[in-house]
């Protein structure tokens, strides 16, 4: 049997797919696959149509129209793909704006791109999901108890044992302008990291949220992880926030346990990472932390 050609439309699949064992038959991805370094050397399969490089007010707006007048945000480019001659492509369901949609890649075969691959859409909801995403890709690639293997071996690594102690009331925030929490499996990571869940719920897609129910339910710990957003930019963005009326009276704020982290590689992307993602949650929760974790995907934020 000769080896899968794999293209990945989303940066998680991608991670799957090294997470398997199967990287060196990856050849092709998305523009925002780019991890682990080595897929960055390979043909981009994507664009996106809209700029993303604006303020989160600007891409919110452009993502509204978009989906106002029912255009994708992204084009497939059906010509390259085709010219890798893919047995498989790899994409996704649970969010067009995240990422390629499976209508996108539909769309583009309909138009007749070459060859007939496989098409994986992977339907990350909640954390269950994320593991049969991983169950749906070794299937695909004939390697399906290889990666039950890997899906023990993560959930392993959710076992941590949390330091007994009071519960910290956590915030998740998964866009700044407007503001909107964040759901799916994040709610779960929370729980499992030791704390209480805010705003959100598990399994759902991420809700909008008001500035006065935050002010409200003022948080123990506040945790600003905007999608697609990295350190440096949630940093620019944070005026948002901080300047708006009472920013300065949340707990969160005043005992200095508010955390910018790493919403595009980390807590926006369910694929291997999200044990990492995890990992950081224990340590933002559930302090003394001095600024000096092995973890890069976060920091402390003080206005």
């Amino acid at each position: 049997m000769s080896a899968p050609r794999i293209v990945s439309l989303i940066a998680s699949a991608t991670e799957i797919v090294d997470a398997l064992g199967q990287i060196d038959n990856l050849v092709g991805r998305s523009h925002e696959c780019d991890y682990p370094e080595r897929v960055k050397l390979l043909p981009v399969c994507t664009r996106p149509r809209i700029p993303v490089d604006g303020t989160s007010r600007e891409i919110d707006q452009l993502v509204k129209e978009a989906a106002r007048t029912s255009i994708s945000i992204y084009d497939v480019l059906e010509d390259t793909i085709g010219r890798l001659e893919p047995s498989h492509i790899l994409t996704q369901i649970q969010c067009e704006v995240c990422a390629v949609s499976l209508r996108d890649v539909e769309a583009a075969i309909a138009r007749g791109m070459k060859g007939n691959p496989q098409v994986v859409s992977l339907q990350p909801n909640s954390l269950s999901d994320i593991w049969e995403d991983f169950r749906r890709v070794a299937r695909a690639l004939g390697i399906e108890e290889h990666g039950e293997e890997v899906v023990r071996g993560l959930q392993a690594r959710l076992s941590r044992r949390i330091a007994a102690g009071p519960a910290p009331r956590v915030a998740c925030i998964e866009w700044i302008e407007p503001l909107m929490a964040a759901g799916n499996w994040t709610p779960e990571l929370i729980e499992l990291a030791g704390g209480i869940n805010l705003f959100g719920e598990a399994g759902k897609h991420s809700p909008w949220m008001t500035w006065e129910q935050l002010v409200a339910a003022d948080p123990d710990v506040l945790i600003i992880a905007p999608c697609g957003f990295d350190l440096a930019r949630t940093g620019q963005e944070m005026y948002w926030l901080t300047d708006r009326p009472g920013w300065r009276d949340l707990r969160a704020v005043r005992t200095h346990r508010v955390y910018l982290a790493d919403g595009n590689q980390y807590f926006n992307r369910p694929g291997p990472r999200v044990v990492e993602t995890y990992e950081m949650l224990v340590e933002m929760l559930h302090p003394p932390w001095h600024g000096h974790s092995c973890l890069c995907g976060f920091l402390p934020f003080d206005s």
